[in-house]
């Protein structure tokens, strides 16, 4: 965070760090606003670092038609049309330990706008796009990092996940690649 804010990198949370740490918050949305920079924000600096051109790397294939690119290594979504983003970079939250979400190019085949787990005590999955398996992108309600992860769906924000709801359609192609941070390889 020190370094994205142009702040001095000493690994100390100083009164002027907290003050650019909670401009940002605030700037950004995240749910916390109190100069405090825990995994949302830093998650969200992430995406805004990579919002020029999440693409850089070239690891999710430039196709003619749309593709949702899931970053598992950066914890980060978009999708794009070719050469142009139509959505994001947004952060995201993949698989945990054990139930890593599943690499590969993938499909969306169903889609449930109000899907309820069936498998996860009756957990909510808002506006959930099924792609591999039981493995869905969906939004999440309440805090999105509480948890070492999901049971392998790439969670979202509510708000994002709606947003995607209008984009995408059965059919529509997704692409996960990467580690998430913390999972075994």
């Amino acid at each position: 965070m020190e370094r994205h804010l142009g702040l001095t990198v000493d690994g100390r949370q100083s009164e002027a760090d907290c003050r650019a740490v909670r401009a940002f918050q605030t700037e950004h949305g995240t749910p916390r606003r109190d100069g405090f920079a825990d995994l949302a924000t830093y998650r969200t600096m992430v995406a805004v670092e990579a919002s020029p051109d999440p693409n850089a790397a070239g690891r999710c294939p430039v196709r003619t038609y749309r593709v949702t690119c899931v970053d598992m290594d950066r914890q980060l979504l978009w999708v794009q049309s070719g050469d142009t983003v139509d959505f994001g970079p947004v952060p995201i939250r993949t698989g945990r330990d054990a139930q890593e979400t599943r690499p590969g190019m993938h499909e969306i085949y169903w889609r449930s706008r109000d899907h309820v787990s069936t498998l996860y005590d009756d957990a909510p999955m808002p506006y959930a796009q099924f792609f591999d398996g039981g493995q869905a992108i969906h939004g999440r309600p309440g805090d999105l990092y509480d948890g070492g992860g999901s049971a392998g769906c790439v969670n979202l924000a509510v708000d994002d996940a709606a947003t995607l709801w209008d984009l995408l359609d059965v059919e529509d192609s997704v692409y996960v690649w990467g580690v998430k941070p913390g999972t075994a390889d």
